[in-house]
C-alpha cells in the first residue's frame, strides 16, 4: 500500500512540475509578444514598411526598412532553394539507395546531427573563409553561401525523419514490383510531399531570422540589393543595427521591426502546422 502511495506522490508531482515548466514557457512566449507589441506597435507604419531608410534613418529621421524586409527574403529564399537541391538528393540517397543498417548511413545521420548543432556563427567564419579564397567581398552572394550551409543539415534531417515515416511495407512492393531505386524513391517522394514543403518551411523560417552568421557575410546596405555582389541588408541585423542606438524613437524602430520579422514568423509557423496535419491525413 505504501508503495503504491509513493507512486502516487511521485506522479502527482511529475505532473504539477510539467504544468509549471508548460506555465513558465508559455508565459515566456506571451511576455516577449507583449513587450514587442508594447515597444514596437507605436512605431509601426506604413511609411516604415514601404520605404527604404532615408539620410539619417538611423539618427531618428525619416525613411523605412523596406530594403531590410526585402533583402530578408531575397536571402531566405535563394538559400532554401539552393538548401533544398543540395539536401534532397542526400536525403533521398541515404534512405533509397543506402543500407539503413549500414556504417556510411550511421555515421551521415550524426554528422548532419553535428551539422545541425553547430551555431550559425561559426558557419559565418567558414563562409568568409571562403569568401576571402574566391575574392568575395561582403554582399548577398555571402550570405546565400552562409546561410546554405546552414540550412543543408535543417533539410536533410527533416526529409530523413519524414521518409522514416513511410511503411516499410510500400518500399518493399514497389521493389517487388520491379521497380527501379529511382522509380522508387520518386514514390517516396509524392508520398513525403506536403512534409517537402514543411522541411522549406522550417528552412526558410531559420535562414530569415539568423543574424550571426550574416553579420560577416552579407554586409548591409540602405538600397535595394540588385545583384547577387552587392551588399545586403536584413530584419535581424536592422534591428541589431537600431538596438544600438542611443536614441529611443530608433529604439523603438528596433521593436517594430522585430514586429514585422515575429509576424513574418507566425506566418510560417501556422503554414508548417498546416502542411504538417496534411502530411499526418496523407499518411492515413
Amino acid at each position: 500500500m505504501s508503495t503504491i502511495k509513493s507512486r502516487l506522490r511521485r506522479e502527482k508531482i511529475a505532473k504539477i512540475l510539467m504544468q509549471l515548466a508548460g506555465i513558465g514557457i508559455t508565459g515566456s512566449l506571451f511576455l516577449i509578444i507583449g513587450i514587442i507589441l508594447f515597444k514596437g506597435l507605436p512605431h509601426l507604419t506604413w511609411d516604415m514598411i514601404s520605404q527604404t531608410p532615408q539620410g539619417g534613418f538611423y539618427i531618428g529621421k525619416e525613411g523605412g526598412i523596406l530594403n531590410a524586409i526585402l533583402g530578408s527574403f531575397y536571402l531566405a529564399g535563394l538559400s532554401t532553394i539552393l538548401a533544398c537541391l543540395i539536401g534532397l538528393p542526400i536525403a533521398i540517397y541515404l534512405n533509397a539507395y543506402v543500407d539503413q543498417t549500414s556504417t556510411l548511413s550511421r555515421v551521415s545521420k550524426l554528422l548532419f546531427d553535428i551539422l545541425f548543432g553547430i551555431p550559425s556563427i561559426v558557419y559565418g567564419a567558414i563562409a568568409f573563409s571562403i569568401m576571402i579564397t574566391l575574392g568575395i567581398r561582403a554582399s548577398l552572394l555571402g550570405g546565400v553561401i552562409t546561410i546554405t550551409l546552414l540550412t543543408i543539415p535543417i533539410v536533410v534531417r527533416t526529409l530523413d525523419e519524414l521518409l522514416k515515416t513511410i511503411p516499410l511495407d510500400l518500399k518493399n512492393t514497389t521493389t517487388s514490383l520491379g521497380a527501379t531505386r529511382w522509380q522508387t524513391a520518386q514514390i517516396l517522394l509524392k508520398y513525403i510531399k506536403p512534409g517537402l514543403f514543411t522541411a522549406l518551411l522550417l528552412a526558410f523560417g531559420r535562414a530569415i531570422g539568423d543574424v550571426a552568421g550574416v553579420l560577416l557575410t552579407t554586409g548591409f546596405s540602405d538600397n535595394l540589393p540588385l545583384y547577387l555582389d552587392e551588399p545586403a541588408a536584413t530584419l535581424p541585423l536592422a534591428i541589431f543595427f537600431q538596438l544600438s542606438s542611443p536614441i529611443p524613437e530608433v529604439q523603438g524602430r528596433a521593436y517594430a521591426s522585430a514586429l514585422i520579422l515575429t509576424f513574418i514568423i507566425l506566418i510560417i509557423v501556422i503554414c508548417t502546422h498546416i502542411l504538417a496535419s496534411r502530411q499526418k491525413k496523407h499518411r492515413l
